[in-house]
């Protein structure tokens, strides 16, 4: 089982949610749906992305003595908490976007 609390360093915290009036209520939802979608997409060539990564790890585990590419297993962690960012943006559970809107931890 996973720890849940793994990524917290990384992660922001979560803000209480504000009561903005109507008008910027409909503004944000908007500009966050255009978000939302791009960053869907985004996570669609990520998920391709880490299949070939898990790929080529593996060829190198069978070809190099069961020995990991330390580079490979490091980019494959960015893009595990690059999608758990961009999950809980998209899921409305945190206001910041990910990268490349805001720094690649």
């Amino acid at each position: 089982m996973a720890d849940p609390n793994e990524f917290d360093e990384v992660m922001p915290d979560r803000e209480p949610p504000r009561g903005p009036t109507s008008l910027t209520v409909v503004e944000n939802t908007g500009t966050r749906i255009v978000y939302s979608v791009l960053i869907w997409v985004m996570m669609g060539f990520a998920s391709t992305v880490i299949g070939v990564l898990a790929l080529l790890q593996g060829i190198i585990l069978l070809t190099n003595g069961k020995r990991r590419n330390e580079r490979i297993a490091g980019f494959g962690t960015d893009i595990g908490i690059w999608f758990a960012k961009a999950t809980r943006y998209i899921t409305a559970d945190s206001e910041d976007k990910p990268w490349p809107w805001t720094e690649l931890d």
